[in-house]
């Protein structure tokens, strides 16, 4: 015994790292770094010798003592390193079954074939080296990723589908690194097969430790023709599935003639049963419904802002919570009378959240899509003169509800601005929190980058240069 402890210990100095050893090699950062925690994405360009972890080695004597897992039996492709970084991750499909929606702050580490999840940017360093610790993953292999708005109100928000059914929603407010994460995901999902072979469709798969006679006498278990009792729990399966067959049937009928007897959508509203919402509704018709070009929430908002949130630090950039905001936000839809001093409101947050989530909501952006091209020709323009005198012409044909909002919000910025040195809010960060909400295209294109930096430059002109686009209009 006292041999064989001897034999290992020279083997461990001959190589002392299995890093060292491998064909990649895991980055382990220092406690004292002060990149750890504080660096938003960091990104590993691939060399011609890529170095691979390799998977801790077991001695050959202990093989038969233990379950082989599929991480034993992992490519180096599948384990090398391709970007990592913070990002907010939340979970709303677990194998089909929908989950609540819970935002949490993750440091994503993604590979050739998965993505694992961590709280710490440490963690995964030292979680490889604790026996039997499975970080969250989420397997990529016939995965599919898309943009989505509908799934939250936050902007930047893409979902990623795989092939057991999982759904993971992943966000950042900073539009390249969302998008340069999006890409890299997208691309290692291209890199790998459509469908999952048999092996990688289970997360392990064991070898049974039973002798073959075990094995043989088990089958000749199964395959003997089932006892009476066995026979008569059979056929009361049978029989209650069929009538339970029967009962959906009968559920469904009586489900399609109630659904076909149902008043129509606009009948309810001429009744006065449904009234009109004003988040999701065309800012034509809440301004018909307000009987005015501007609607009475962006007011209301204006206001309260204008009142007790101008000196605020990070005023329209700081999320406010967001189940406020949609308490808010169903307030202002099914009831009559909003008073924003209420004290269910003081977070100034929650008010200005609530108001860029209306301008974000319209079917159609305050911007109209079909004068999207226009301004985004405009703001290339060289010379400043001929470009302001571009933007003013443009907005001074917009439909009128839509200048006046325009004017009204804008204006609010200007004041916003003014007080820079306490808010830290310049032109330049107002047109970027309200470049892609109140200007984007009608469909995404490849150049979406290009286009999120035409949008903030469009907002910060027209902020900067307010009293020549809207200090005289045309009859």
């Amino acid at each position: 015994m006292h041999r064989l402890v001897a034999s290992d210990t020279s083997a461990e100095k001959l190589h002392p790292s299995h890093e060292s050893t491998g064909v990649v090699q895991m980055r382990v950062k220092s406690a004292n770094s002060p990149y750890d925690r504080h660096s938003q994405s960091k990104s590993m360009i691939l060399s011609d010798n890529p170095k691979v972890i390799e998977p801790i080695s077991r001695h050959r004597r202990n093989h038969s003592q233990h379950n082989l897992t599929l991480s034993e039996f992992i490519s180096p492709l599948e384990q090398m390193v391709i970007k990592e970084g913070y990002l907010l991750k939340a979970k709303i499909a677990d194998g089909g079954k929908k989950l609540r929606k819970n935002w949490t702050s993750s440091w994503l580490v993604l590979t050739g074939q998965k993505i694992e999840f961590y709280k710490e940017s440490k963690q995964p360093a030292v979680a490889n080296l604790k026996a039997g610790y499975k970080p969250e993953w989420a397997d990529l292999c016939g995965a599919h990723i898309e943009w989505t708005k509908e799934k939250s109100s936050k902007k930047n928000v893409f979902q990623i589908t795989t092939a057991s059914g999982n759904e993971v929603l992943l966000q950042s407010d900073i539009d390249f690194i969302i998008l340069d994460w999006f890409n890299a995901i997208k691309n290692a999902i291209d890199r790998l097969p459509k469908e999952k072979s048999n092996m990688s469709r289970n997360n392990e798969f064991k070898i049974p430790r039973s002798s073959s006679s075990e094995l043989m006498s088990s089958f000749e278990a199964e395959s003997k023709e089932p006892k009476a009792e066995n026979r008569r729990s059979l056929i009361f399966r049978l029989n209650y599935s069929i009538s339970d067959t029967t009962d959906r049937n009968r559920v469904k009928s009586r489900l399609k003639k109630f659904i076909n007897r149902r008043p129509s959508l606009k009948t309810l509203q001429e009744k006065g049963i449904i009234k009109d919402q004003v988040f999701g509704s065309s800012l034509h018709k809440v301004c018909e419904y307000d009987g005015s070009t501007v609607p009475k929430f962006v007011k209301m908002c204006i206001k309260a802002v204008e009142e007790r949130g101008l000196d605020v630090d990070g005023i329209y950039r700081v999320s406010g919570n967001l189940a406020m905001i949609q308490k808010l936000r169903f307030v202002v839809n099914h009831e009559e009378k909003l008073n924003l001093d209420d004290s269910q409101w003081e977070d100034i947050h929650v008010v200005t959240g609530a108001l860029k989530m209306f301008f974000r909501e319209l079917p159609e952006p305050l911007f109209p899509y079909c004068f999207f091209e226009q301004f985004v020709e405009a703001i290339k323009i060289q010379d400043n003169n001929n470009r302001v005198k571009s933007i003013k012409d443009l907005a001074q044909k917009l439909p009128r509800p839509n200048y006046d909002t325009m004017k009204i919000l804008f204006e609010h910025l200007q004041k916003i601005a003014a007080k820079e040195n306490m808010n830290l809010m310049s032109h330049q960060s107002l047109g970027i929190v309200f470049g892609p909400t109140l200007l984007r295209p009608e469909k995404e294109t490849g150049s979406m980058a290009v286009h999120l930096l035409y949008q903030n430059q469009i907002v910060e002109l027209m902020l900067s240069e307010y009293s020549k686009i809207f200090g005289s209009e045309k009859d």
